[in-house]
């Protein structure tokens, strides 16, 4: 039959080092699956952060307005966020270039959002035209990806926002 010997041969016999082939296949299986889970919590987020970004850039706009304002009481409010923005390199602030806000902003494009400043209402002071009120709209660049509401800003500071993404914005955020 068979000998100590045999016994000892085939429990000396040791596995080789490392995984097998089926090991790493299921390994592979489960980070797939993981990574599909993962992915739509992932756009999520960041279309929370882009919303979240856009609204703290409305009120970074809104306070612009306001030194803006302050600074230049002839002019009024700004009717571009070209005029809130400029280059400090360039010179000195002046009504067309304040340099009051970042240049991704002052291009109207941050965070999967695209930002502009609408009705402007003005009157002629002087000759000069004043402008009154404003104001700014955040559209996502991309709906559902980018962000999912649209946010419009008031020159009382008021921001409401658009559930559909546009500038029909009916609903206070608190």
């Amino acid at each position: 039959m068979y000998s100590t010997a045999d016994f000892a041969h085939t429990s000396s016999r040791r596995r080789p080092n490392g995984f097998t082939l089926m090991e790493l296949l299921i390994v592979i299986s489960i980070m797939l699956i993981l990574m599909l889970i993962a992915i739509p919590n992932f756009n999520k987020m960041k279309a929370t952060a882009n919303e979240t970004s856009a609204i703290n850039s409305l009120q970074a706009i809104y306070k612009a307005e306001i030194q803006y304002q302050t600074t230049y009481p002839s002019n009024g409010f700004a009717c571009s966020l070209a005029a809130l923005g400029g280059d400090p390199k360039a010179g000195p602030p002046t009504p067309n270039s304040a340099q009051l806000v970042q240049g991704d902003l002052s291009s109207g494009v941050k965070a999967g959002y695209t930002f502009k400043i609408v009705n402007c209402t003005k009157v002629t002071v002087n000759n000069t035209d004043q402008i009154t009120s404003f104001d700014v709209t955040a559209v996502p660049q991309a709906v559902g990806k980018t962000g999912n509401r649209g946010f419009c800003m008031d020159a009382y500071s008021e921001i409401r926002s658009d559930p559909s993404g546009g500038t029909n914005c009916t609903q206070s955020i608190q």
